[in-house]
């Protein structure tokens, strides 16, 4: 493998990379990456390995087995922990609850998570003067100051009412009761304690704010490779309606805004940070794509669209229904009006620009989803019928 140099032409050192949460679907694409095209070692920790299993097995098969080891270890109650990061030279959390029909339904366990068992992570990096890399949320912005305008102000339409700045936007939640801010509380209070290491005992740490990270191996179809009660991310839930040809379930008719970013682009920007750590640390990065901003609906439809074409199947007369948060996700559901991401930061730092069209992402996405699950959904489907 040639040398390779960092944006200000450095060679770039081989690092052991203690990844926690390296089998979710995040992990597992920066597995790929890091395996394919960096001399880089990876101690993967998780509690499953599914998605990183092509990278795991059979042993010695590839020729990057001997760089990926994977401890299967939950870090809430595991004493292995410490050493693992002692071992390595830059520790990369992605361990989290991340599915929003958690946060209000079980918010102890999306606080214990995002908040509670990452300190021992924060801990361990700072006194081992280890180099840490959190994954935090889009989420910790909470509403914009524009949705408390007046819906007619003219002011709804500055940028600078909606756009999110990582040094300058507010964190804005709901009251208590609405217990779905509890994921974005947790994560902006590891922030701040990240944050604090970082100025009172010289820890060296790198933040991200993921915007909607999408494509292949996100989250899970419910009754397939998930719970069938589950209730997965937006994606993962408008892929389950299109595999089981259901009408597409539009949460408060779907006006929420979104931008989303596809999981090669957003890689490419860990990477960066990764090999970058003059310019990486001692700071928060958006990354997201902005110009990929549309409705929940219209995600929906452009998703409808894509799906038919993928699969060669004709869309439902009715793609859609409506239904309301306290009946999809359950008492104490809030929400964000939009989320987009201010870049200045990124770009400036790592020079990162995202590149993919949201239908390109699209249907990337979701021929992978039909390839993956439609036989399988069709024999769970037919299941019930034959007994």
């Amino acid at each position: 493998m040639a040398a390779r140099v960092d944006l200000d032409g450095k060679p770039i050192k081989p690092l052991t990379i203690c990844m926690i949460g390296a089998g979710g679907f995040i992990g597992s694409h920066l597995c790929e990456k890091l395996m394919a095209e960096t001399p880089h070692k990876v101690l993967a920790l998780d509690v499953y390995s599914d998605k990183i299993k092509h990278l795991l097995e059979p042993a010695g098969a590839h020729p990057w087995s001997d760089r990926i080891q994977f401890h299967r270890l939950n870090i809430k109650n595991d004493s292995r922990l410490e050493g693992l990061i002692k071992m390595s030279d830059l520790t990369i959390n992605l361990a989290a609850i991340c599915t929003p029909a958690d946060y209000n339904t079980r918010p102890l366990d999306t606080i214990y998570s995002n908040f509670i068992d990452a300190l021992p992570v924060v801990k361990y990096c700072s006194e081992n003067n280890k180099r840490l890399i959190h994954f935090s949320t889009c989420e910790v912005y909470g509403k914009t100051i524009g949705s408390f305008l007046p819906k007619d102000s003219p002011l709804r339409k500055e940028p600078e009412y909606f756009v999110l700045k990582e040094d300058e936007s507010p964190c804005i939640f709901g009251p208590i009761e609405k217990q779905r801010w509890s994921y974005a509380c947790a994560k902006q209070l590891i922030e701040r304690l990240i944050y604090a290491e970082g100025a009172e005992n010289g820890l060296e740490f790198t933040i991200v704010r993921p915007f909607n990270w999408i494509g292949p191996r996100m989250d899970f179809i419910p009754g397939i490779d998930g719970p069938s009660e589950g209730v997965p991310r937006v994606l993962a839930c408008f892929s389950n309606n299109l595999l089981r040809h259901e009408p597409l379930k539009l949460v408060d008719g779907g006006v929420s805004q979104r931008t989303f970013v596809y999981i090669k682009d957003a890689i490419e920007a860990v990477m960066l940070m990764i090999e970058n750590p003059a310019r990486a640390n001692g700071h928060i990065f958006n990354v997201g794509n902005p110009n990929n901003e549309v409705t929940v609906r219209q995600l929906a439809e452009m998703m409808t669209d894509v799906y038919s074409k993928v699969s060669g199947e004709p869309s439902l007369e009715e793609p859609t229904v409506d239904v309301s948060s306290q009946e999809f996700y359950g008492a104490g559901y809030d929400d964000s009006d939009k989320r987009i991401p201010d870049m200045t930061i990124i770009n400036k730092q790592l020079g990162w620009d995202p590149k993919t069209s949201l239908w390109d992402l699209l249907e990337s996405t979701l021929t992978y989803q039909h390839r993956t699950y439609a036989e399988a959904m069709k024999q769970a489907i037919a299941k019930p019928a034959a007994n």
